[in-house]
């Protein structure tokens, strides 16, 4: 592969990359918006339902009504033939017959509304089902991402304050040592004029026993006094 190849291979990475980090950030918002359309989806699907099932209800209506006229040209039919009018009762028979034939294609239309009804309250009720499940997961997503942002909040403050506490720490150490190093310096500086003064000669004389205190003075002045 070419190096020009490579360099375009690795932009389409690093666009594909920023995309999906983009739809990541956005995904709670993404799917809200998901679910505000599948329910306005499932509203239509409402309406449609409701129509189907007004438009079974009149055609039913209709095949009732047809039923009915059915059976009032049956009776008069029976009624010409009691009164020997075949020819009256055949125009009934034969317009009973026009009915049956428009009342079977009225059912057939009820038949199909009350095929349609029932397949598309079993989509609705599906679709509903799996839509409050997955308000009930973006429900807890949504949970979830608060308490993680929260968590990683006080992670990052409890960071922080670490870090702070740290540098204090630090900062009191090298106060310390320059402390240290001050007073060591002192003590040179004291050890220093003592020695300048004399005064760490005398000790030191004292130390060996060479001179006395101050009541081995006052005994040997006293010898002295005696021997005159």
């Amino acid at each position: 592969m070419s190096v020009w190849k490579k360099l375009v291979t690795a932009i389409k990475g690093g666009a594909n990359e920023a995309a999906e980090a983009v739809a990541d950030s956005q995904a709670l918002r993404i799917l809200d918006q998901e679910i505000r359309e599948a329910k306005q989806e499932l509203r239509r699907s409402d309406e449609a339902l409701t129509g189907i099932m007004a438009k079974r209800k009149l055609a039913k209506q209709k095949v009732d009504a047809i039923g009915a006229s059915i059976a009032e040209y049956e009776a008069h039919a029976r009624a010409a033939m009691t009164k020997d009018n075949k020819e009256l009762a055949l125009e009934c028979a034969q317009r009973v017959g026009e009915l049956k034939n428009e009342q079977d294609g009225e059912q057939s239309y009820v038949d199909q509304f009350a095929a349609s009804e029932q397949s598309l309250k079993n989509n609705i009720t599906t679709a509903k089902g799996r839509l409050r499940q997955l308000e009930q997961q973006l429900d807890m997503v949504k949970a979830t991402e608060s308490v993680q942002k929260a968590q990683s909040a006080v992670s990052s403050r409890h960071s922080g304050a670490n870090t702070k506490m740290t540098t204090a720490v630090e900062s009191l150490d090298r106060i310390k040592q320059k402390q240290t190093q001050r007073q060591a310096e002192l003590d040179v500086a004291a050890e220093r004029a003592a020695s300048e003064s004399g005064d760490a000669l005398e000790q030191k004389l004292k130390s060996a026993g060479i001179t006395g205190s101050q009541s081995a003075g006052a005994e040997d002045e006293l010898a002295r006094i005696l021997g005159k």
